[in-house]
């Protein structure tokens, strides 16, 4: 008679799932927090254990052999079922526990502070994990649970919830420049001007976007300073060296004082505000759902589906 398997433990499935989602030990053993060697370990054990490879191993890669694709493909489901299943337990006693990991922009991230002492409040069972990057990334890939960006940079696939309201870019400059450089009518006559550009994570040069009556543009326009930061625009716009487009958020403090005055407003619009968005496809922790329930008792929170 074939002696039974003997069944894998959970921490086992585990990290074999994020070996399998992101093709790296060491990506992997970064996110469960344990060492590169000892999550090897617990893959081959749980191979020996099963009497199958589940993972082709290089020194530069690691893939899946097709026992591997089955079994995670079974094992995935069964896991976020699991995973459900504990945080509805939990959850119903309203105890909400673990860590939550959320990523965004610095501007995103200053936003979501505004709700953290009172979530913490409510939910001291739980750890927040807030990483804040300039750079667009794969919060599935990353291991985020979500992310917070400007509305039109949120992925198709993913449920987005508002969390902030419409905002708007702003061509600014200061009044003495303005004094000495006559303010352009249209954005073709920034030609013209001394820009303050802005580099962008990726390390390219962002292209200044307008927009009216239907008509769109995206500018590369001449600079005599590059800069990776709004608010360090800003003041530099406030000091005289050229226009900025910024954030309003980032323009307004200066403009309500009189340091700053936007130019091209009517070709500047609104656009989707900051969201907070999460894959459609897995379920949603109950930490994210407080979260998300107490977004919304604050107002103006909008699904985009």
């Amino acid at each position: 008679m074939k002696s039974p398997i003997e069944p894998p433990s959970l921490k086992d499935l585990r990290a074999f799932k994020a070996v399998a989602e992101h093709r790296s030990f060491r990506r992997a053993a970064e996110l469960l927090g344990v060492t590169r060697s000892s999550l090897s370990h617990t893959v081959r054990g749980l191979e020996d254990r099963l009497c199958t490879r589940l993972l082709h191993r290089t020194t530069r890669s690691v893939s899946l052999t097709q026992a591997g694709e089955q079994f995670l493909a079974r094992l995935d489901p069964l896991l976020g079922d699991l995973n459900q299943l504990l945080e509805d337990v939990a959850g119903a006693h309203g105890r909400p526990t673990g860590t939550l990991k959320i990523n965004g922009s610095e501007a995103a991230i200053r936003l979501l502070l505004t709700l953290v002492p009172e979530f913490l409040a409510r939910y001291p069972g739980v750890e927040l994990d807030l990483v804040a990057q300039g750079q667009l990334v794969d919060i599935v890939e990353q291991g985020f649970d979500a992310g917070v960006r400007l509305g039109e940079a949120v992925p198709k696939d993913m449920v987005a919830v508002r969390l902030g309201p419409d905002m708007r870019f702003l061509a600014v400059a200061s009044p003495a420049y303005l004094a000495v450089h006559q303010a352009p009518q249209t954005p073709d006559e920034l030609a013209g001007h001394r820009c303050i550009r802005q580099r962008l994570t990726s390390g390219k040069r962002y292209r200044w976007e307008f927009c009216r009556r239907g008509q769109e543009l995206a500018l590369d326009v001449p600079g005599v300073l590059t800069l990776d930061n709004s608010q360090l625009m800003a003041e530099a716009a406030a000091a005289g060296v050229g226009i900025a487009y910024i954030p309003e958020a980032y323009a307004r403090p200066l403009m309500d004082e009189g340091g700053l005055v936007a130019v091209l407003e009517d070709w500047c619009p609104y656009i989707p505000g900051l969201h907070l968005y999460f894959p459609s496809n897995r379920h949603v922790p109950v930490s994210l759902r407080a979260l998300i329930n107490m977004m919304r008792e604050g107002g103006g929170v909008n699904l985009l589906g």
